[in-house]
């Protein structure tokens, strides 16, 4: 039966070290069954995060998961373990086998744990292993096998219970060109009529494999725009650490601080930035999240470029810009 991935106003957030990071913020998507999405983005942008929760691996902060009729972030226990078992199979970057196992071995796992039968475990492991061009591999243990092999051997144990919904991270991480072509060609054959495939990649060659491709990493913003002027009173916010950001802005009258805020809440402040300076740069240029909050610590007046406009108006390079106004 056809089921869909339903993403509604999803936000993840969570602490590393001394700050908080939100990967994840406010994201809603559907993706009908039989579709083959790719979630592109570099290191860092959510890619694994976004997989985690669907999983149900992770508790997202608000914001709901839906996979048909099943509320994904509602579900509790023995449910959730059912879910996990038997609706969604998962495909690692790093293979995640079990070097003592065989590979037959490694792909009945799954089904053990589920209390099915030695020998209908087996058969489902050569069907699956067969499929995946390893017929001749099955007795094989995983420091036997190339790198595409034990990929393979790891689709083929992600796909055990026949899930009707597939999450791969980063699924060509580890492989050169012609294991890659191997790799491409299965997950294209996986997403079917009745399964919905979510693959997170950093790697373009995936593009043309994709019915549709969900882009976390920004792109850098050098479009032209008009100046913007902006006028903020004490204790105004202009941006919110994690937002996305296209603008630069130079100080025109009065002092903003620029905060970063700690797990537990508190602030540190980085710094100040007063009439003449420039701050928020780094957004737009590298087309990354914005990385502290700016708020107006008096009356103050700014004014707003597009990157391509602030480096006509302070005639600079992106590496000028970038370590000029450092400290």
């Amino acid at each position: 039966m056809a089921t869909d991935l339903i993403i509604e106003d999803l936000t993840i957030e969570y602490s590393t070290g001394d700050y908080v990071l939100r990967p994840i913020d406010s994201m809603t998507l559907t993706i009908s069954s039989g579709e083959l999405v790719l979630l592109l983005g570099a290191s860092g942008s959510g890619k694994t995060t976004l997989l985690s929760a669907v999983a149900g691996l992770l508790t997202p902060s608000s914001g709901r998961i839906w996979f048909g009729d099943t509320e994904v972030t509602g579900l509790r226990g023995s449910d959730l373990v059912d879910y996990r078992r038997h609706t969604v199979g998962v495909i690692f970057q790093i293979f995640n086998l079990v070097p003592s196992l065989t590979a037959s071995e490694n792909v009945q796992a799954p089904l053990r744990a589920a209390k099915v039968k030695a020998k209908t475990a087996q058969a489902r492991a050569e069907t699956l292993l067969t499929r995946m061009g390893l017929a001749d591999r099955m007795a094989h243990h995983p420091g036997d096998l190339s790198g595409g092999q034990q990929q393979r051997v790891a689709i083929a144990r992600a796909l055990a219970h026949d899930p009707p919904l597939v999450l791969a991270d980063e699924p060509t991480a580890h492989l050169d060109y012609i294991q890659v072509e191997e790799i491409l060609k299965l997950l294209r054959e996986l997403a079917t009529a009745d399964r919905v495939l979510l693959v997170a990649t950093h790697d373009e060659r995936l593009l043309p494999l994709a019915d549709r491709v969900i882009e976390l990493t920004r792109r850098a913003s050098d479009v032209t725009r008009p100046p913007e002027q902006v006028r903020l009173g004490p204790g105004e916010i202009l941006f919110e650490q994690g937002s996305d950001g296209d603008l630069v802005y130079i100080v025109e009258e009065g002092t903003i601080e620029l905060v970063r805020t700690r797990p537990d809440g508190s602030e540190d402040l980085l710094g100040r930035r007063g009439p003449g300076t420039y701050f928020g740069e780094l957004a737009p240029l590298f087309g990354i999240q914005r990385s502290a909050t700016a708020r107006a610590a008096t009356p103050a007046v700014l004014t707003g470029y597009g990157m391509r406009d602030f480096r006509a108006r302070i005639g600079a390079t992106p590496a000028q810009i970038l370590y000029a106004n450092q400290g």
